[in-house]
């Protein structure tokens, strides 16, 4: 039984791909461009694109389960193909944004709501992981911190329970190899509410120095923002912060409830890390 992993490149999919490696199973990673792929002795690379059909059959050959990320284009095709090769279940990395009011119109959300929604009413066999925010975000403000600049904030006090992305990596594997999380919608958060200003100052314990925080208004942020994202993005994520200014967000499954195992802190993030916000 061969895993293909999807979206090998990115940092949870390569850490599925480790994960599954190290412990002796056939994988199978998969990008649109496999030469760059980075990935341990004995891991076969395959093409797959999704607006490329012709690319499925090999990529799917012999594959019994799929870790997938989300990309609502070439979905449909993709699930025909998975059936027919008798795929026995796929494992979407999605996001907690579908859970929220207005996500079927939210530019974020809509991304990950329609690829689960078409896996739903498909005849596979799926399980939808839905990581909230990450704990890697934080790598936005690196340039700012190495700089020993303050970073620029409108809602400073906005609160998520961030995740690390270890965690998800360890969820998905877990859903990939075993029975006990088949078929179920999973909301991921790491174990404690936190704002971006704690956030700031657990960076700063991890590079021995305090990081400065300045509040700004909505509009600069705005501006800000749109110099490098979309602006419906802008919009959408500045809405949420804004919602979140004061309010811890519940703690919802982390590995400690599915796995028996402690989840990982924003603390212990940021000094595995500390190398990113000092270089």
């Amino acid at each position: 039984m061969t895993f293909l992993i999807t979206g090998a490149r990115g940092q949870i999919g390569r850490a599925v791909v480790d994960r599954l490696h190290s412990t002796g199973l056939p994988v199978r990673a998969a990008s649109a461009r496999p030469a760059e792929l980075t990935v341990p002795d004995g891991v076969e690379t395959v093409e797959l694109v999704l607006d490329r059909p012709e690319t499925f059959a090999a990529a799917l050959d012999g594959v019994r389960q799929v870790f997938l990320y989300p990309n609502p284009e070439g979905i449909d095709d993709l699930i025909k193909a998975a059936v027919a090769a008798e795929v026995a279940h796929i494992v979407l990395l999605s996001s907690s944004s579908v859970l929220a009011p207005g996500a079927e119109s939210d530019p974020l959300a809509l991304h990950h709501s329609q690829v689960e929604r078409a896996l739903a009413e498909s005849a596979l066999t799926c399980t939808f992981l839905r990581p909230g925010a990450f704990d890697s975000n934080a790598r936005s403000w690196a340039r700012t911190i190495t700089q020993s600049l303050p970073v620029q904030l409108a809602f400073p006090e906005a609160e998520f329970a961030f995740i690390h992305p270890d965690d998800v990596a360890d969820v998905a594997v877990a859903a990939l190899t075993g029975d006990a999380l088949t078929g179920r919608s999973l909301a991921l958060t790491g174990p404690e509410s936190l704002s971006f200003r704690q956030q700031l100052a657990a960076i700063g314990d991890a590079i021995g120095r305090e990081v400065a925080v300045e509040r700004i208004s909505r509009a600069e942020q705005e501006r800000q923002m749109t110099a490098f994202m979309p602006a419906p993005m802008v919009s959408s994520l500045l809405k949420g912060w804004e919602a979140a200014d004061g309010k811890a967000e519940p703690v919802a499954e982390t590995t400690a409830s599915l796995l028996g195992r402690p989840a990982r802190t924003f603390a212990q993030w940021a000094r595995e890390n500390a190398g990113v916000f000092t270089s």
